[in-house]
């Protein structure tokens, strides 16, 4: 029994070892089926798929970002330029942990909170295999930290690239404009294909405007990489357009006499060239410096700009809109010959102030000359700058003809200059009153816009361009800061015909009678600016203008030393010369300047130098008698 036993067992455990030896054996042919089957779908079924992957490791396609073009002024002096600088940038998808990374990062090289929130903003819109800017503007001993540290970070690189800088700071920073960082906003509606790799774009000025034009076409580039991300060779490579070149009609010579001559004062001179529309000088103070927005302008810069006094960032040349006082008067004068509702040589007798006919009230509505100027005509009222004379005048013309004859100067509407978001000025009517205020228009209210005061407001750029159409005979044209394009691809110069208008009137004679009483308000006995015409060996037409910036009392008068300087008049004056061909005209504006015949002096040195650069008309070369006459504006007892 015990022998059976042992038998059976020994047989049992045999079927039960060949049985597992199956199971085992079919295990291992169902594995090895598997792996073939794997094996043949990867190699096969599969493989352009790995393929792509496998090339995607080693070969990648980077952005080849394209140079800004540069901007001139007109004799070649550079506005705006680039420099080469360091950037920290990141590859997203080359990071497994982007929140250690960015610790370890910062403790390397410092960063900011606004400079890792801004990355964070890009990381959200920006695909992950494009390079985002961590931080630009590394120093070099930063550059060697982050270098000797690298292999730490994959998908952490230094590339030098090249970064905006304005060699000229605060001069003409309101013209040229600056670059600053693309923000989320601008990415969603930008070409996107052409900013791959581009960390900047134009916020204000010219950069802004002629974007199309500086910003260039993006290149693009095969590289095969290691491990590690870092470039082994070039396989293919489509370079970068770079953009094109912009030369400006702005001289950075008379641009800096014109805002070293407004000195401490908030305001505007604009200067341009009666016959082409070129704007030669742009001048909004005060200025700021655009180099601190190129790499993102701290809290701190960014607040004392914002909450200064007379407002840097306010560009007043095109934004600003003031009361041009009496510096409307030849434009109103000339409307009434023009509209033959007064005679040249008609007197009007100024007693100090005017009364409108049938008005029981008696409201007396004042000349700046208290004890009046007498008899008046036109020539005399323009260079006394005599109120009541066109009191008289805007009561004869009425609303309507002061806003038909005065609109085709330009005034009430946009000039049409290259620049974003200039603001139209106010040329009021009883139908723009009805509309906006629902009220019906007043006779006192004619008579206050007719010397340049109650709703009426221009721009410095509007009062420019008014003025070298009245200075040309009537030719009205859009005012131009660009001048040339100077194109990158073949090297050719493009350039565009300005806009032009003409403002015809009946009788030609009339602009001799405005320009001959401009004249005088410079060169006449009895000139509101005639401290200006001292000493100058070429002749030049002009108008003083004073805009109140509070009202006054019948009973009370204006004392500039008992008020505040911030409630004092504002000062304005245009001019334009020699009188006989005129080659500038120019408006001033300054706030708080009290006298326009205190900006008269400006013009002058605008216009003296400008003929000696670009004119052979002899100007003066008596610097003694130029300082003079400059010097002697703060004498000048005329308010107008």
């Amino acid at each position: 029994m015990p022998y059976r036993s042992h038998v059976s067992n020994h047989s049992y455990a045999a079927s039960i070892f060949k049985f597992r030896a199956l199971v085992a054996a079919i295990i291992c042919l169902l594995m090895l089926g598997g792996l073939l089957f794997r094996l043949a779908w990867l190699q096969i079924i599969d493989y352009a798929h790995f393929a792509d992957l496998s090339e995607h490791n080693r070969i990648r396609l980077m952005e080849l970002p394209p140079t800004r073009g540069l901007i001139y002024d007109r004799n070649g002096v550079i506005l705006a330029e680039n420099k080469p600088t360091f950037h920290l940038e990141i590859i997203p998808e080359q990071v497994e942990d982007m929140e250690a990374t960015l610790q370890g990062l910062g403790k390397i090289v410092s960063l900011s909170e606004s400079e890792i929130e801004r990355f964070r903003e890009q990381l959200l819109v920006h695909r992950s295999f494009q390079r985002i800017s961590l931080r630009s503007h590394l120093t070099e001993e930063e550059v060697a930290r982050l270098a000797a540290n690298r292999y730490r970070f994959p998908g952490v690189d230094i590339n030098a690239r090249l970064s905006r800088y304005y060699p000229q700071g605060e001069v003409a920073a309101h013209a040229v404009g600056y670059v600053g960082r693309i923000s989320v906003s601008e990415l969603s509606v930008i070409n996107e294909g052409n900013y791959r790799g581009t960390t900047h774009i134009g916020k204000t000025g010219l950069e802004k405007y002629y974007e199309g034009e500086l910003h260039g076409k993006v290149g693009r580039q095969k590289v095969e990489v290691n491990a590690q991300g870092r470039v082994l060779r070039v396989i293919d490579k489509v370079p970068a357009v770079r953009g094109n070149d912009l030369v400006l009609n702005l001289d950075i010579e008379l641009q800096h006499i014109a805002e070293d001559a407004l000195g401490d004062l908030a305001g505007a001179v604009i200067a341009i060239e009666p016959h082409s529309g070129a704007v030669v000088v742009f001048v909004s103070k005060p200025g700021f410096d655009p180099n601190l927005f190129v790499h993102g302008i701290s809290h701190k810069n960014y607040n004392a700009l914002q909450h200064a006094i007379y407002k840097p960032l306010f560009n007043r040349a095109i934004f600003g809109q003031y009361p041009p006082g009496s510096t409307f008067k030849p434009f109103l004068g000339l409307g009434g010959v023009e509209k033959r509702v007064i005679e040249p040589d008609e007197p009007v007798y100024c007693r100090g102030y005017f009364l409108l006919p049938d008005d029981d009230t008696e409201r007396k509505y004042r000349d700046w000359k208290k004890e009046g100027h007498g008899r008046m005509n036109l020539s005399s009222a323009i260079e006394q700058s005599c109120d009541v004379y066109f009191y008289e005048l805007a009561y004869r013309m009425g609303i309507k003809n002061m806003h038909d004859f005065l609109a085709r100067f330009g005034f009430g509407e946009e000039t049409g200059i290259d620049l974003l978001g200039e603001r139209s000025g106010l040329l009021p009517s009883a139908e723009w009153k009805k509309e906006k205020q629902g009220m019906v228009w007043y006779p006192g209210e004619t008579l206050i816009a007719g010397i340049g005061q109650g709703y009426m407001l221009a721009t410095p750029i509007q009062l420019a361009v008014a003025t070298a159409a009245l200075a040309s005979r009537g030719e009205k044209i859009v005012p131009r800061l660009l001048k040339e394009v100077h194109q990158s691809l073949d090297g050719s110069i493009r350039t565009r015909e300005p806009s032009r208008t003409m403002i015809k009137l009946r009788d030609e004679n009339n602009w001799n009678i405005v320009f001959n009483a401009m004249k005088n308000v410079v060169h006449g006995a009895l000139g509101t600016a005639r401290a200006t015409g001292w000493g100058m060996k070429f002749k030049m037409a002009g108008k003083t203008g004073t805009a109140q910036v509070f009202g006054i009392a019948q009973d009370e008068e204006y004392d500039e030393e008992t008020v505040s300087k911030k409630l004092r008049d504002h000062g304005l004056f245009i001019g334009f010369g020699p009188v006989e061909d005129p080659v500038l005209a120019v408006a001033v504006v300054a706030e708080n300047g009290e006298h326009g015949s205190k900006m008269a002096p400006i013009a002058r040195r605008l216009i003296k130098r400008y003929m000696e650069k670009y004119s052979t008309r002899p100007a003066s070369n008596n610097k003694q008698a130029d300082n003079a006459a400059e010097g002697s504006i703060t004498q000048a007892s005329h308010v107008h």
